[in-house]
């Protein structure tokens, strides 16, 4: 009898220390979804027609070193890949509305691989999804990709 009960107390025991672990994950300073959160509001925040955060040295704190590195080689030859702000997706936003409005949601995990997908803006809202790999014990960005339709 006593075996009978015990058996769902541990269940629920382990169960519980499970989900726990995944209910702090989003907490943490260095967890994916915070790292896209810190970097798209610095990226904001230095986005102007006098700079640019590609140019800045603190970029590499965030993006990977090769992704930044091709990212200055293509907006050498032929600007921004897509003609929009690789980061962004846009041509144009509302700085103000947007810095004030990311959303960040937990990340989807695939191998050694961090999927956020982030929602920026109050009023006209744009989706993408930041790919992002461990390097040096530091999730940085890999890629940024548009969650809009293949036109």
């Amino acid at each position: 009898m006593r075996k009978k009960l015990l058996m769902p107390l541990v269940r629920i025991l382990i169960f519980g220390l499970f989900f726990q672990q995944f209910a702090f994950a989003d907490n943490k300073p260095n967890a994916p979804d915070a790292r896209v959160a810190e970097f798209y509001s610095w990226f904001m925040k230095n986005d102007s027609d006098q700079t640019y955060p590609l140019n800045e040295k603190r970029i590499y704190s965030y993006v990977s070193k090769a992704t930044v590195d091709r990212l200055k080689e293509d907006y050498k030859r032929s600007g921004p890949p897509g003609d929009v702000d690789y980061f962004l997706k846009v041509q144009d936003y509302d700085g103000r509305d947007w810095l004030a409005h990311v959303a960040t949601r937990p990340a989807i995990m695939l191998g050694n691989v961090a999927v956020v997908p982030v929602t920026f803006g109050s009023k006209e809202k744009a989706d993408v999804l930041v790919f992002m790999e461990k390097l040096d014990g530091v999730w940085k960005i890999t890629k940024v990709e548009d969650t809009r339709p293949y036109r």
